[in-house]
């Protein structure tokens, strides 16, 4: 069902897809109108309470185009009471694009809530955000980035949680807003998920697990998230000091979403994602910020933070970097912090907040799996997009990465929370089901063959050495004999 809305700088009217279902097609999906249910909730008569905290939003730019921002910057000022917003802070991290100098100045005058903040050289994201919580002076921050759409009654459900709780740190739901025709996709609340990480300190989301699926009566509720991806979220001013803001000796961007993430629930905080709050945003297909050259900057941040917040679990995270560690700062004032702040320790943030994460030192194996005769490893890399792709080889480098593997007590061969799998045509990631079948192997240090378990066949490189292939087990072919680092029989069930 479609319906016109006004959108975008100027409000030209354009037809987007209806965002709710109608009655019956929600009867259909749902046994039950769980959508208007859920609308009414979040839109209830005195839900939210008259004196929540005023907000300072925060957006940082770095030559985004007109149109875009503009559409942030209205949707802002169009969407939020205005007894709550305080001010928008718009940073400008050193663009150079003409429209972004006296031309934005001209305009924004007009709107006494926008203030322009901007930097004289290039800071980066992190630095950025920064400068822009110095000059806030509303008791609540709210970050937002340059490419966003705020949606009617997307600042209430936010502030709400705060105002209940100061160590709360919240975040709207993320709705896709296209790149190529900027139409607005909205999430309904039956496709809310929960931000995780991988050992490569990479953020990703997940479904929301069943016990806090159990936890809730009503799908409106706020959802406890592991990790936050980083971009859209709000945080009492204070509480965002006392822990200590973002590391400064983060660069550019990368990691600060895991390190803010780790502190707020080891250091007495709460993360949540709240589904009464939606937000729109633009996924670029690349950034616009420029890499320092020859400086590999979200390993660097990623070093720093694993220092300071992963306690012995840091080894994980090395271990695909091959221990590689480099220059990466001082980080003794991050570790007095952390100290100072008593949180707790980085095994009870597994244990309560993300028991859902596989443990690598759980493993029975775990690195490179190299083919000894050929010189050959199992290569793949493990993001969403490459569940499905066949699993790859490339030559061993000793660098983990993509070449790090591990195999788990229930017969798995993993990377992260994806496996190997193999359903009779060729081996593949997918996702990590637990149910063994497809995705149960079993390794056999002493021939040093890698076995299917349901099919009995052996893991072997092709005879023109460009993939991998299931064969009839064969002694004596030196293509079938692998050698998986680390391997600890002790650990096996």
């Amino acid at each position: 069902m479609r319906q016109r809305y006004r959108v975008g700088v100027g409000r030209e009217v354009v037809e987007v897809e209806k965002c709710h279902f109608d009655d019956e097609e929600g009867r259909k999906r749902s046994k039950g109108n769980d959508d208007v249910g859920f609308m009414v909730r979040c839109k209830a008569p005195n839900r939210f309470l008259d004196n929540l905290p005023e907000t300072s939003v925060i957006v940082c730019f770095h030559n985004e185009a007109w149109s875009v921002l503009l559409r942030t910057v209205h949707s802002i000022l169009d969407r939020s009471p205005p007894q709550f917003l305080k001010e928008i802070i718009l940073v400008d991290d050193n663009s150079d694009m003409p429209h972004l100098m006296q031309q934005l100045e001209d305009y924004m005058a007009q709107y006494p809530k926008v203030r322009i903040v901007r930097a004289p050289k290039r800071e980066g994201l992190i630095r950025a955000r920064l400068m822009g919580a110095r000059h806030a002076t509303a008791p609540v921050l709210t970050f937002l980035d340059s490419h966003c759409e705020c949606t009617t009654g997307w600042l209430e459900p936010l502030l709400a949680r705060i105002a209940y709780n100061s160590q709360t740190v919240v975040c709207p739901v993320i709705d896709v807003v296209s790149d190529d025709t900027l139409e607005y996709h909205y999430r309904d609340s039956s496709g809310v998920n929960v931000g995780g990480f991988d050992w490569s300190l990479q953020f990703n989301w997940h479904a929301i697990p069943s016990k806090e699926r159990a936890r809730h009566q009503h799908p409106a509720e706020p959802v406890r998230s592991p990790t936050m991806a980083g971009g859209l979220f709000s945080i009492d001013k204070a509480f965002f000091e006392r822990l200590g803001t973002y590391d400064s000796g983060f660069d550019i961007w990368g990691g600060e979403n895991l390190e803010l993430s780790f502190k707020t629930w080891m250091c007495g905080g709460t993360l949540e994602i709240v589904p009464c709050s939606h937000v729109g945003h633009i996924f670029r297909k690349r950034s616009p910020y420029k890499w320092r050259s020859g400086v590999n900057v979200l390993k660097r941040n990623s070093i720093r933070l694993a220092e300071v917040w992963l306690d012995e679990y840091k080894k994980y995270y090395y271990e695909r970097i091959g221990f590689d560690l480099g220059d990466f700062g001082d980080v003794s004032e991050r570790k007095k912090l952390r100290d100072n702040l008593g949180c707790k320790s980085f095994k009870w943030y597994l244990e309560n907040v993300y028991p859902e994460l596989f443990v690598p030192g759980d493993a029975v194996a775990s690195g490179e799996i190299r083919n000894l005769e050929l010189g050959q490893c199992v290569d793949s890399p493990a993001k969403p997009d490459d569940a499905h792709k066949p699993v790859g080889l490339w030559p061993c480098h000793n660098q983990g990465g993509n070449q790090y593997w591990m195999l788990s007590k229930e017969g798995e061969i993993r990377r992260d929370e994806a496996c190997m799998d193999y359903a009779g045509a060729d081996v593949i990631l997918y996702p990590c089901h637990g149910s063994k079948g497809n995705q149960y192997w079993e390794y056999n240090p002493e021939t040093n063959r890698i076995i299917h378990g349901s099919s009995k066949k052996c893991l072997v490189i092709s005879q023109d050495r460009k993939k991998l292939l299931m064969e009839d087990c064969n002694l004596g072919e030196g293509r079938q004999k692998w050698k998986f680092e680390n391997y600890d029989p002790a650990k096996k069930l």
